[in-house]
């Protein structure tokens, strides 16, 4: 069966950005043994948009249209699809009703044309936005499958997981059974990781093993197909098990959602702890990536951000003659602001976080250069320093920084 992925935007095709719900939904695909054949990017142009569906529709029997979903004039993706499909809009009266108590809930005037984002081929079937406005839809035209999606990432990957992987895994019954498991790493190139995987694993046969890598982590799936679950998960066992044996200093966890900042948050209500921060090159990243963890709340009650360092001085009592002595950019800063911030909130966990975002240098220290410290009550302060690449960017350099302070965290609340 053969399954093609249309991107529908203009800003796309122009590179303006970049299409990572095609990403995310091929991969999705691939784990559901339904593989994405083809895929095409088209701008918001319905002839061009019509011709790209119909010729998708003569090769494949499953077909995604993604984005186009608003309100404007160049949302053209849901009335092109009606009628290449040669049906009427019809309005979800209660999606409708929704979306204006949604309007008004928020003091927002509404314009007549927010009604399109209620609409969807007649015939068709609706599936739900959870966190938009606009509807999906799925619908079935001569032992074929037309799907709808909308554009927004946080939109598009919500509407996949509740609404459309439900629905695929019921309409496509195959006697294929496949078993899979997602394991999560940090500090090892991937070219690395997955050579030692390899070797560890040779002799293991039947199983695929493929890397994802995202911002934050590597991601690595184990999958077992055609086997009975029990069966599937024994060798997946057997292969996680080998694979640790090698990386296990860079491993942190298994699941698909699982990020670095959630498995902290959980060791430190299971140690019954509490953390703090003093960020410099991260300007508060690190406990904003914390306060995202749902029930961050019950570990982290505060932090400072000190990016000068007179604020280090005034906020945290470092003493000058340290910061003077060995730079902002040192083990000693690094030690004195983790300890500093601990010391101010009472709590068991402080770490600091200071270096050279980039692009320029401080203090001779090349961008990249970032030292961590950890203070943890009852245990001798370590600092660690990192050398990340200049080249990755000042974003990426803060936000390489943040994770590894993590790991550190991981690694000392594990012993």
């Amino acid at each position: 069966m053969d399954a093609e992925i249309i991107s529908v935007g203009t800003e796309i095709v122009l590179g303006q950005i970049v299409n990572t719900n095609a990403a995310y939904l091929a991969n999705r695909l691939t784990q559901l043994d339904l593989p994405a054949t083809y895929q095409t990017t088209v701008d918001d142009q319905s002839q061009r948009l019509e011709r790209v569906i119909t010729h998708a529709l003569a090769r494949a029997q499953l077909v995604f249209v993604c984005g186009g979903l608003g309100p404007t004039a160049d949302d053209i993706t849901m009335p092109t699809v009606a009628k290449i499909l040669g049906k009427e809009l019809r309005t979800d009266e209660e999606h409708w009703k929704w979306i204006q108590k949604t309007f008004e809930q928020r003091q927002i005037k509404m314009e007549p044309e927010n009604i399109r984002q209620a609409q969807y081929p007649q015939g068709g079937e609706p599936l739900a936005n959870p966190v938009g406005l606009a509807l999906g839809c799925w619908y079935e035209t001569k032992g074929k499958v037309v799907v709808v999606l909308p554009g927004p990432p946080a939109e598009f990957k919500q509407m996949v997981e509740k609404s459309l992987v439900p629905k695929l895994q019921q309409y496509f019954q195959t006697e294929k059974q496949i078993t899979s498991r997602t394991l999560n790493f940090l500090g090892r190139p991937e070219s690395q990781l997955m050579d030692e995987i390899e070797g560890a694993t040779n002799d293991i046969p039947g199983i695929s093993i493929t890397s994802y890598v995202q911002p934050t982590a590597i991601q690595v799936r184990l999958t077992v197909r055609d086997l009975p679950v029990d069966k599937a998960e024994e060798k997946i066992d057997q292969a996680q098990e080998a694979i640790l044996a090698v990386e296990e200093p860079f491993f942190f966890g298994v699941g698909d959602g699982l990020t670095l900042a959630k498995v902290v948050v959980e060791q430190l209500k299971n140690c019954e702890w509490k953390l703090t921060a003093a960020e410099s090159l991260t300007g508060g990243m690190f406990q904003s990536t914390i306060c995202s963890v749902p029930g961050a709340s019950t570990v982290f009650n505060g932090g400072f951000v000190t990016y000068a360092a007179s604020a280090k001085e005034k906020l945290l009592e470092i003493p000058h003659n340290t910061i003077e002595q060995y730079g902002v950019v040192s083990s000693e800063t690094a030690a004195a602001m983790a300890e500093g911030c601990r010391r101010k909130l009472n709590v068991e966990v402080g770490i600091g976080f200071t270096g050279v975002a980039g692009p320029d240098m401080l203090e001779g220290q090349p961008a990249g250069t970032v030292w961590i410290g950890l203070a943890i009550k009852g245990r001798s302060t370590k600092t660690v320093q990192l050398h990340l690449a200049s080249y990755v960017g000042r974003q990426a350099i803060r936000t390489l920084s943040v994770q590894y302070g993590l790991q550190l965290i991981y690694r000392e609340l594990k012993k």
